[in-house]
């Protein structure tokens, strides 16, 4: 039985590391594989970014990948929280009665949906406002020097 509850927590916690998606489709889902690949790549350019600084323009590129990672893993959170009890139990336990607990949602449930929306709200903000602003940074500082 796949609980609903366990898998929106996966997805908010180890989401980047693809566990909610080992979790329901087991180790042939070939996006669980690909998913640390971009949370890697990421957590690269935060290493970059601070040995490196801001300036640095791999840093300004991988950084917002981490984060749309992020948030598209507690977007996936939200998403399993809040699928009714008989549409999670027909796609992840279909053996099972439509109202089976696996489904249901509980106070452990609500907490991984609102803690996904907060903290996947925020990181997804910051990755924009930081890609943005090194990205016009980095323009305002060519046009100088073409204008020099």
């Amino acid at each position: 039985m796949k609980s609903k509850t366990l898998a929106a927590w996966l997805a908010f916690l180890g989401g980047p590391f693809g566990l909610h998606r080992f979790y329901l489709h087991g180790a042939r889902d070939w996006l669980a594989w690909l998913l640390p690949v971009p949370t890697l790549l990421g957590a690269y350019g935060v290493l970059r970014m601070a040995s490196l600084g801001q300036d640095d323009v791999a840093s300004w590129l991988l950084v917002p990948v981490l984060g749309f990672t992020v948030a598209g893993c507690c977007l996936a959170a939200i998403v399993y929280g809040l699928k009714k009890p008989e549409d999670w139990n027909a796609r992840f336990n279909p053996a099972a009665e439509p109202e089976d607990p696996a489904g249901r949602t509980r106070w452990a449930t609500v907490w991984a949906i609102v803690l996904s929306l907060m903290i996947g709200a925020a990181v997804l903000m910051t990755s924009i406002a930081m890609s943005f602003q090194a990205y016009f940074e980095n323009q305002v500082e060519e046009g100088r020097k073409i204008s020099e």
